[in-house]
Order: structure tokens, then sequence, then C-alpha cells
């Protein structure tokens, strides 16, 4: 791993970060714009999903053009929309403007975090991939305690909307970063041959501290379309694999934006004040720093299914207690960032375990389409808790209900092969220096 490689992945540990102040930047500012327009718990719901339902899109829609365009200006593109989506937002003037704008917002974050996630694991080597892109997902959490941080001042100093401009600003910044520092992937160059390929390679292996190219090695299959793209997912090489991979991340992703959107809201409601509650959900992302780095740290030494499968199950164990814990105010904390901690894990456990089973060609869309699926859950999962509060359930019935999910994701990976899927691109040409 050279200077230059851990420089590419901390450009995309920038971008998450980036990406996980703007995906709850919502749940942070949620009371404050519930209070603004007097919105129910099912209608503030509605309002948490909207960016999940635009995450879902740039995931499927966007995210594959990577595979056939590059990575690079995808994320560079999608940059440029989740900066405009936020803007936008902090001047939107009725519950449906901002719920349309964070869609928007959620298009863009969708494309950057598949491009981004891929990057960072194309430019690791093979020991290191689940500690790289963990790190990305180590990023979305500091990206989120940051903004539930800035949340807790600057709605009580200037109002919600500050905090979507200061998010919105802090993107369009980005821009001219990733530009100027995030490089494309070798593996894409190799294969797909875009013009000056070879050249564009060198210049990327001499930066590596690798010989250059005299000539492009052989030919890759790739696949001819997006749509070809889709297909070879659910061919009978990766079926199994695809389909445990989208169940898993429905499940996690529903799990972990219950906990991360509705927490605040939750709190407050088991007696703890606003502030309190703000302070709670910043905890749970600051607990998820640790957990993300902890996880890719520990994927370098162990098997990274064992690991993740330890993740989920503490996360059941600990989401179980939460509510109760309410009546000791330092014990509700601790166990907030805890469940951050092993929650957040496991969500970079899974984008960890998606890239290296597939090949180089279809790469993008199948962490694309696996964030798509899990997106629905995640959208579905805020509307769905809003709709069972009014319902008469309970916090505590919804935390152990949480729990069971974690557990059933668990239980999923044990079905899952432990081999990747062989990889189709320049893993097999190390004079590349990607070092796969």
């Amino acid at each position: 791993m050279s200077r230059f490689q851990w420089g590419a992945i901390t450009v995309c540990v920038l971008l998450n970060t980036l990406d996980g102040f703007d995906v709850l930047v919502m749940a942070f500012t949620g009371k404050a714009v519930s209070a603004e327009w007097e919105l129910s718990p099912s209608q503030l719901g509605l309002l948490l999903s909207a960016g999940l339902v635009g995450m879902a899109l740039g995931a499927m829609c966007v995210a594959p053009w990577a595979d056939r365009i590059g990575r690079r200006p995808v994320i560079l593109g999608c940059l440029v929309v989740a900066a405009a989506g936020m803007l936008l937002s902090s001047v939107s003037q009725s519950p449906v403007q901002l719920g349309a704008l964070r869609v928007l917002t959620g298009v863009g974050i969708g494309g950057v975090l598949a491009g981004s996630n891929v990057i960072a694991g194309e430019y690791a080597s093979r020991r290191w991939r689940g500690l790289a892109v963990s790190l990305n997902s180590t990023g979305y959490a500091v990206g989120a305690t940051v903004g539930g941080l800035l949340a807790v001042s600057m709605i009580e100093g200037s109002g919600w909307r500050s905090v979507f401009l200061a998010g919105g600003l802090a993107t369009a910044a980005a821009v001219p970063l990733a530009f100027f520092l995030l490089p494309e992937s070798v593996d894409f160059l190799v294969s797909r041959r875009p013009e000056r390929a070879l050249e564009r390679i060198n210049v990327l292996a001499r930066r590596m501290g690798q010989p250059p190219l005299e000539s492009l090695p052989g030919p890759t299959a790739v696949p001819s379309g997006i749509g070809a793209g889709f297909r070879e997912l659910l061919s009978p090489a990766l079926r199994r694999s695809t389909l445990l991979l989208w169940s898993a991340f429905f499940l996690v992703m529903a799990g972990f934006y219950f906990v991360t959107s509705w927490t605040p809201t939750l709190l407050v409601e088991a007696g703890l004040s606003g502030t309190q509650g703000l302070t709670g959900g910043t905890l749970l992302n600051l607990g998820g720093i640790f957990g993300a780095a902890g996880l890719g740290a520990l994927a370098a030494r162990f098997a990274l299914r064992s690991v993740l499968m330890v993740y989920l199950i503490t996360t059941a164990v600990m989401l179980s207690a939460f509510i109760a814990s309410t009546s000791s105010l330092g014990a509700a904390f601790a166990l907030g960032a805890v469940i951050g901690l092993f929650a957040n894990g496991s969500v970079a456990g899974l984008y960890a375990l998606t890239p290296a089973t597939y090949g180089t060609g279809i790469r993008a869309t199948g962490l694309g389409s696996a964030l798509a699926v899990g997106r629905i859950g995640a959208i579905l999962a805020p509307t769905v808790a809003g709709g069972l509060l009014d319902s008469g359930w309970t916090p505590e019935s919804l935390y152990l209900s949480v729990g069971v999910i974690f557990v059933a994701t668990a239980a999923l990976l044990l079905l899952m092969r432990p081999a990747a899927a062989p990889d189709t691109g320049p893993a097999a040409a190390p004079a590349t220096g990607t070092a796969h």
C-alpha cells in the first residue's frame, strides 16, 4: 500500500463524511421542522424517509454508470446534485418542497456512496480492503456526529435551515477537492479501456511506485450494458450471493435507519429534554466512528463474515436494553454510544463484504443494487415506525423488534459462501499496482 493509495482512500472517507452529514441532517432537525410545520409522527416519518428514497434511486439508477463511464465522473456529478439539494432545502417553504429536495439530495448521495466505496476497495490491497471500506463508514459516522453537534447549537441560534445551508456549502466545497485529488479506478481503466487508458494507468502506476506498462493486459469480459450487468448479478454463479447480500442489506439498513432516525425523538418521548435527545442521537454516531474502524481492523486479522456476525448479535443485545436505561441519563448515553459502535460497524461490514464478491465489470452495479435494496428497508423503517407509534406501540417494543432484525441478519450470513467471486479486473495484472 503506497502513500498515494492511502491518499485516494482518504478522499473517499472525506466524501463519506459529507454524506453522513447530509443524510442524517433530517434526523437532527426533525423535531424543529415538525414544530414549525406542526407535523404528525407519520408525516415526520415520510420526511425522514424521503432522502432514503433518493439514495435508493441514486444507488440503483446512477451508480451502475460508474461501471460504464468511470467511478470519478459519476462521483463528481453526484456531488453537484447533493450540494444543490442541500442548499435548496435551506430555503424550502413547505414539507412537500423539503421532501422533494431530500429525494434530490439522496440521489446524489446514493451515487457518491457507491462510487467512493468501490474506489476505496479497488485502491486497497486484499489484506487492507476491509479496513479501507470500513474507514469510509467511519467517515459517514464522523459526518453524522458533526451534524448532530452542529444541529444542537445552530438550531438554537439560527434555526434548522442553517444546518442544511452549512451542509450544502460543505458539499459544494468538496467538488473541486474531488476534481483535483480523486483518481480514477485502475481496475476500471484496465477493464473498460477508455481513451488514453494506457497513459492514464501509467501515470497512476508511477504515483504508486510501480513500473509503467508497455501495453495493456489482455482484455477481460465485461457486461456490454447496464441491463447486462444486472443480469450477471443474478446469473447462476452469483445468484445465491446476490440474494443473500440484498436480504442482509435490507434488514440491516432497516434496523440502522430506524435507530438513527428515531432515537433523538424517542428519547424525548421517554422523558429526556430536546437537547438530551439530540445528544443521545449524536452519541450513537460518535460510537459508530470507532465501530466501523474497529471492524476494519479486526477484518485484517479474522474472517470478515465472523466479525460481522459478532457485531450484529451484540447490536441486538444492546438494543433490547436501550430505552429501559433512560431512567439513568449516563447509562442511556453510554449504551447509545455502544449501540452506535456495533450498529455502524454492522453496516460497514456489509459494505466491505460486497465489493469483493463481484468482478470489476459489475462491482459498482453490485454494490449499487445492494444499497438500493437496503434503502428500501431504510425507507420503510422510519415510516413504519411512525405508523406503529401512532397505533400505540411503545419505544421499548420497537427497539426489541429491531434487535430481532439484527439477529436474523446474522443467521443469513451463515448461509453465505465465504469464497468471493473471482475478480475479472486488474487483479490478474499485478504490474498495474492495485495489489488485489
